[in-house]
């Protein structure tokens, strides 16, 4: 299966569509990539949903052990995990029925791609959330 991401206007349509991001591997370390993308999506006005087994709260959210967990719809799950484990993660977001699988820059896997979009989920690989959102959305979300 050749994978191609959405184009940058679906991209951005997806971000305005957003408001919950489930993070899965987000640190509570400051200095970790995966805490200052997660900060600065947070200021941009999305609400961060911290998946991570070994924190209770991050960035001032409660951390959820899995998917599964979150008690509420997820709109966006973010992947801050290894390649190797996100068909399993891609198994979790179509089950919770989240829209958008987004896995990190650096991160790409054609087993989770393929599940996510048998599932009808978006999926955006190898690139960085904050980044895509700054370029696209400068000013932050406008509240439709």
């Amino acid at each position: 299966m050749s994978f191609e991401n959405p184009s940058r206007d679906e991209i951005k349509t997806i971000l305005e569509q957003s408001e919950t991001i489930a993070v899965v591997g987000l640190s509570d370390n400051p200095e970790r990539t995966s805490y200052m993308v997660s900060a600065a999506m947070q200021a941009k006005g999305y609400r961060i949903i911290p998946v991570n087994p070994n924190a209770a709260s991050i960035l001032g959210e409660t951390a959820y052990s899995s998917l599964a967990d979150i008690p509420f719809p997820v709109d966006i799950v973010n992947v801050f995990r290894r390649s190797e484990h996100t068909p399993g993660v891609a198994e979790e977001a179509a089950a919770i029925q989240a829209k958008t699988l987004w896995l990190q820059l650096g991160i790409a896997h054609d087993d989770a791609a393929r599940i996510a979009q048998e599932a009808g989920m978006n999926v955006i690989m190898d690139r960085c959330i904050k980044v895509e959102d700054s370029i696209l959305l400068p000013h932050g979300k406008s509240k439709s």
